[in-house]
Parts: C-alpha cells; sequence; structure tokens
C-alpha cells in the first residue's frame, strides 16, 4: 500500500462568521471524497462544534483540514488547535459539563460520532483531533499523523512525504526541495516517484536512484527510513537536513544525515541500524520546523495519537519561513 496525502488546510477561527465559513470547506471536501449526504453531514456538524468550542473557551484558533488515505478510498482529519487555558479531558468528555455556560454535549459527541477521537491539553493550549470515514470506508492499520504546510499558503510545496505498507515493513520518505514554490515542489516529485517505485528497496539504494531522478532539478534534502517489525530494526538513511527522531516512552534519540544535496551533491549515503523493541514514535521534519523541541515538555503526548503530535510540534515550532512537514509514525511492537 502507497499512501501520500494532501496539504494542510489551515481555517482561522477568530470570529463567528469563519464557524460558518469552517463548515462550508469542510463538508466540500467531504463531497469531493464521495461521502454521501449522511457522512458529509457529519463532517459539517463536526467541523462546526470544533470551531464552535475554540471561539467559547479559547477565543481563537485554527482548525487543521485534510484528507486522510483509507484503507480504501479517503476519510478526512480535523485538528482544533488553540493556545487557550487548556482543559480537563475526562471531565469535558462527560455530558452536562462545560467550561463555557453551554449544554456541555460537544465534545462527548464529537466522540461519538467519529471513528477516531483524541485531544491533548496543558497550559499552553489544546488540540482536539476527529478522523471520519464513509461507513463503507475503513482506516488503516496504522496509527500516522502529517501537518503539511506550503510558504505563505502557495498552493506549490516543495516538500514532499510518501509512506508504504506490507505485512510487517512500512517505509517512510520525506523529501524536501531545495527553496520553496513550484520549482522546489517539481525536485522533490521527482524524487518522490522513484521511491514509489520500489518503496522496500534499502535505504542508501533508494537514495541514489533518486538522486540520479533529481538531477538537473534544484535538488533537495531527503530521509528515507525503513521499519521491519520482525527484525524489530529501523534502517535510516538521510542527505541534507532532514530531521529525524525515534522515541519511546522512556527515551529518545536523533537518527543520523549526511551533509549533501540529493540531486546536486553528496559523498555516499550511509544507512545506519537502530533497535526498535517495544513501541515507539517515528517522528521525521523538514527544516522548516525548529529542531530545539523535546517531546518530555509535553506530559502523555507521547501517548496520544501521532495526528495530536505533528500539529502541536507545527503550533510551537514552525519557523514560519519556508515549507515545513512532520511526520509523526507509531511503530508498534505487535505489528506482523
Amino acid at each position: 500500500m502507497n499512501l501520500y496525502g494532501s496539504l494542510t488546510t489551515v481555517l482561522p477561527i477568530e470570529d463567528s462568521s469563519q464557524v460558518g465559513h469552517a463548515r462550508r470547506v469542510a463538508q466540500r471536501l467531504a463531497e469531493s471524497l464521495d461521502f454521501g449526504d449522511t457522512d458529509a453531514g457529519r463532517v459539517a456538524l463536526a467541523a462546526t462544534e470544533l470551531a464552535t468550542n475554540l471561539l467559547k473557551h479559547a477565543h481563537h484558533g485554527a482548525l487543521h483540514l485534510r484528507s486522510i488515505p483509507a484503507s480504501t478510498g479517503f476519510g478526512i482529519e480535523i485538528i482544533a488547535v488553540d493556545r487557550g487555558p487548556g482543559f480537563n479531558l475526562s471531565e469535558c468528555l462527560t455530558d452536562g459539563f462545560s467550561t463555557g455556560g453551554t449544554q456541555g454535549t460537544g465534545l462527548g459527541a464529537l466522540m461519538r460520532q467519529a471513528q477516531c477521537f483524541d485531544a491533548y491539553s496543558d497550559s499552553r493550549g489544546s488540540a482536539v483531533l476527529v478522523q471520519l470515514y464513509p461507513r463503507n470506508v475503513s482506516a488503516l492499520p496504522l496509527r500516522v499523523g502529517v501537518n503539511q504546510h506550503s510558504l505563505a499558503d502557495d498552493p506549490a510545496c516543495g516538500d514532499t512525504w510518501h509512506l508504504a505498507i506490507d505485512e510487517h515493513r512500512i517505509s517512510a520518505l520525506v523529501i524536501d526541495g531545495i527553496g520553496h514554490g513550484a520549482d522546489a515542489q517539481e525536485a522533490s516529485a521527482a524524487g518522490a516517484i522513484v521511491f514509489a517505485a520500489e518503496p522496500f528497496a534499502e535505504p542508501e539504494t533508494s537514495i541514489a536512484d533518486m538522486h540520479q531522478a533529481m538531477s538537473g532539478t534544484r535538488g533537495g534534502a531527503a530521509a528515507v527510513a525503513l521499519f521491519d517489525a520482525r527484525l524489530k530494526t529501523l534502517r535510516f538513511a538521510g542527505i541534507g537536513n532532514i530531521g529525524a527522531s525515534l522515541l519511546s516512552p522512556e527515551k529518545g534519540r536523533g537518527l543520523a544525515s549526511h551533509p549533501g544535496i540529493v540531486g546536486s551533491h553528496f559523498r555516499k549515503a550511509r544507512a545506519f541500524d537502530y533497535p526498535v523493541e517495544g513501541d515507539h514514535l517515528l517522528i521525521m521534519y523538514s527544516d522548516g520546523l525548529q529542531s530545539r523541541w523535546d517531546l518530555r515538555d509535553y506530559p502523555g503526548l507521547v501517548h496520544r495519537h501521532p495526528a495530536l503530535i505533528a500539529a502541536l510540534l507545527h503550533r510551537d515550532f514552525c519557523r514560519g519561513r519556508d515549507d515545513v512537514t512532520v511526520l509523526v509514525i507509531a511503530l508498534e511492537a505487535s505489528r506482523d
């Protein structure tokens, strides 16, 4: 199974007029993905409830909206992100509890409507995730989160990501084309096409093949991670400034890349093997995200859905002067 995704659409929620706009954008996306009327209505309801909650409890924030690949077809992901005072999740999921003088049925209703619901809150703010699918569509057998944005909402994005899954292996790619805009997108797309053709090749081989394909373009930074659940090993190779970390609930480590530009010049890609005993998170990100984050500063976040992790890292560490991609994958020890 080969997966790739679309840009994250950011819908600011700063006044009541934007609630209706968010509802209409979410419903149009659902209809474009062949959601039926009832399922598209669920998406519209979720967007309305999340946007309304942002205004009531945080006074402003944003909805992150994107299509998500499924086992067949697509689903829709909506994440409400804010910098408000935070909330107690267990209390807010209890029908009848409210911090804003309402009936207090919002988050509990969202949890019942969505096929996937999760939330995280601390003193810096909150993020609430819902994923919805048409009734005949199933979610992927993998927990993954992506937050991808182009600079200044340019329709062309120089970053790209790709994910391949088979029975016991996961292969992940992130490319950051030099600069941003259409030329950077051309460079990253050339590499992604080659990777998608043989996603389970050795990472060094993938990078060498991408180097050939990206020759004549701007080139870019690229990293490939190949996880084998049977061998309990992650094999990683990177050229340039794609950041990567392998995290367990107890500790984390950075993954080593080499200097250079794929499509232009580098000495040689060398892969490193990392043991994966027990459940881990793999986080890969372009240099549009600062590298000074530490997930230990977010108590309990390592156990939340990867999409929440990607959204919160973007909220707190986006540089704001380049395209940015954050890819978070749950590597589960029980996967076979």
